[in-house]
């Protein structure tokens, strides 16, 4: 078994990468059958491959393969392997990454039918998903971080996906410079790392991290802090959140896979896989869980003021990424990778009903040009309807247990364990607030526009819906094979009834004030608004907080400053001096070579002159 799973682990990314190049060489020349055929079937086939690779890691928890392919990087001492490692960790992920992937995948082949650009949309997503699975598979940081920079890449091909709207184009620029903030980080983390260590072999790096470095060692704080800078670019976590919003510029089947499956969980990854590096800085793995904290309680509140059902989805992502990060940082690894898988399945389905609502009402994405649905668009309710409560950790759901999981362990972390729970219970709170604002607004009271609506079905967009439909109820009886990959959990200590009632009672709070503020048509908070504080304190949540705003006071404006400064600088001037003097001196000495006779000699009688008196002077 074990031989054979050697041989085709290096399918799995390949696979997607095969379709990639036949769509890339070959797809201007294929009908759209075949190129629904090679997007899709390329990422179910590689579904196939992860779950053949699965079955021994589930088998034995403790199993670890790694496959060396070929040496491609040799510098010196340094050698980077191509190889790959399967343990519970990635075993989770490829899993996660192909089966939500590929039911995307399914999604899109209806979704973009009509779109001119099909064969280019399902090469650069084939690419995408190849590209996180290196990243998720790969034995060395190295090579992890070639996949999560082909990650990036994609990320800013997909956003910007309809290039011809200006906006679209701006969208993909700002997540491809805010990302690469992050990445510049990690990249430095990576130079510290292997200058101490002596390698970025993953397994190598955390053992001799854990014999070399003392707890709290300074080199062991720098590291974990960079790789924190890439982990909160890509995560989009505070300071680096605003670019995930933006994107939803792209297509929904995009925003879809990036929220769910591939993107925005390479930082939780990131972190889960380098925890050794992080329980050797406890100062920085406690900054871990804060900002998840800070960001999920930002993201909710900002959720709740948002009027595009994209966008909404988009600031509930960053607030469960919070949790995970939260997670995180109490040290609970088995509870954070739990629910990235349970988000993955919940969030996955809201997006594509999301795009299943948007498609029905002729591209609309305004909730309040929405309203009364729930009879026009049965399944797309449906699938609001359950995703929303997994999204609230209705008890139960798939949400329920992940979600719990890191908030017993938040209360139990010590010294802030208190205020750390305390805070995921607030956030639980507005998650029930917001996640049901945008269920009853679109579902529910009089319909407002789109009266000649119609559901958008078919089987390659309605068997996506209800296979995620199952997973998001059913999905918490999943649990992620990750025993063996982190150090084991803190018994838990008897928490009483009234803290689990307090969990549970929080979201169903938001649930019921989000009904009396919204069910049945009620909007009472528009008329509030209209006083001046209500007003500035809605249109301070709905910007984000203020952090677009910022960030271009204090970082672009005054680049933009200087750029126009630095367009007439001493250095240009000088320069363009020295360009000004060359030509008068060509076109002097050019005037000077006129072919006559005349002037050459008196021009060398003059220069004798002139050699004769200075030699006098002198």
């Amino acid at each position: 078994m074990e031989i054979a799973v050697l041989q085709s682990i290096g399918l799995l990314p390949a696979l997607p990468l095969a379709g990639f190049l036949i769509l890339f060489l070959l797809g201007g020349a294929l009908p759209r059958r075949a190129i629904a055929a090679v997007g899709a079937g390329s990422i179910g086939l590689a579904f196939l491959v992860a779950v053949n690779l699965a079955l021994p890691i589930i088998a034995d928890d403790g199993l670890v393969i790694r496959q060396s392919l070929y040496s491609w990087l040799s510098v010196g001492d340094f050698s980077a392997q191509f190889g790959f490692t399967l343990d519970g960790l990635s075993c989770l992920m490829i899993l996660v990454i192909t089966g939500v992937g590929f039911l995307i995948h399914l999604y899109s082949t209806g979704f973009m039918a009509d779109d001119p650009s099909y064969s280019r949309f399902f090469a650069i997503m084939n690419l995408f998903v190849a590209s996180m699975l290196v990243l998720v598979l790969a034995d060395n940081l190295l090579l992890l971080y070639l996949g999560w920079e082909g990650v990036g890449l994609c990320s800013y091909l997909l956003i910007g996906f309809w290039y011809s709207n200006p906006d679209n184009g701006y969208a993909a620029r700002k997540a491809f410079v805010t990302t690469r903030v992050g990445d510049t980080s990690m990249a430095l983390g990576l130079f510290l790392l292997f200058t101490q260590l002596g390698t970025l072999d993953i397994q190598e790096l955390m053992t001799a991290a854990s014999a070399q470095w003392p707890l709290g060692s300074g080199f062991a704080v720098a590291a974990s802090l960079l790789l924190l800078g890439g982990a909160v670019g890509k995560s989009a976590q505070l300071p680096l959140q605003t670019w995930l919003p933006d994107a939803m510029a792209g297509p929904t089947p995009i925003s879809a896979l990036i929220h769910a499956a591939t993107m925005v969980t390479a930082g939780v990854y990131l972190i889960a896989r380098t925890h050794v590096l992080f329980e050797l800085a406890p100062s920085v793995q406690l900054l871990v869980a804060f900002i998840g904290l800070a960001t999920l309680l930002i993201a909710g509140f900002t959720a709740m003021t948002q009027h595009d059902i994209k966008r909404i989805l988009a600031y509930s992502t960053i607030s469960q990424i919070g949790y995970m990060f939260l997670g995180l940082g109490v040290g609970a690894w088995s509870a954070s990778v739990f629910h990235l898988m349970t988000h993955a399945f919940f969030k996955a389905l809201l997006f594509l009903a999301a795009g299943t609502v948007i498609l029905s009402l002729h591209h609309e994405h305004d909730i309040f040009k929405m309203g009364g649905k729930r009879r026009q668009l049965p399944l797309a309710f449906a699938c609001f309807m359950v995703g929303s409560l997994a999204l609230t950790a209705f008890p139960y759901t798939s949400g329920y247990f992940s979600k719990d999981e890191i908030l017993l362990a938040a209360l139990e972390f010590e010294h802030y364990g208190m205020a750390l729970w305390l805070g995921g219970v607030v956030g639980a709170f507005f998650t029930g607030l917001y996640s049901f604002r945008l269920v009853f607004v679109v579902f529910f009271g009089p319909s407002v526009a789109h009266s000649d609506e119609q559901e958008q079905r078919g089987v390659s967009m309605s068997v996506p819906l209800l296979v995620l439909i199952a997973l998001a109820l059913l999905g918490g009886f999943l649990h992620p094979p990750t025993g063996s990959v982190f150090p084991a959990a803190h018994a838990e200590h008897a928490v009483s009834g009234l803290i689990h009632a307090v969990m549970i009672a929080a979201p169903l709070a938001g649930t019921a004030l989000a009904y009396a503020i919204y069910g049945g048509g009620r909007r009472p908070v528009e008329r509030l608004t209209q006083s001046p504080v209500p007003r500035a304190l809605h249109s301070f949540w709905f910007s984000g907080w203020g952090f677009d705003w910022l960030y271009r006071r204090i970082l672009i404006d005054p680049f933009l400053w200087l750029a126009r400064v630095n367009r007439r600088d001493i250095v240009d001037s000088f320069v363009g001096l020295m360009v000004t003097l060359s030509e008068a001196s060509n076109t002097l000495l050019l005037r000077s070579q006129n072919g006559g006779l005349r002037w050459y000699v008196v021009s060398m009688v003059a220069s004798a002159v002139l050699l004769i008196a200075l030699g006098g002077l002198l």
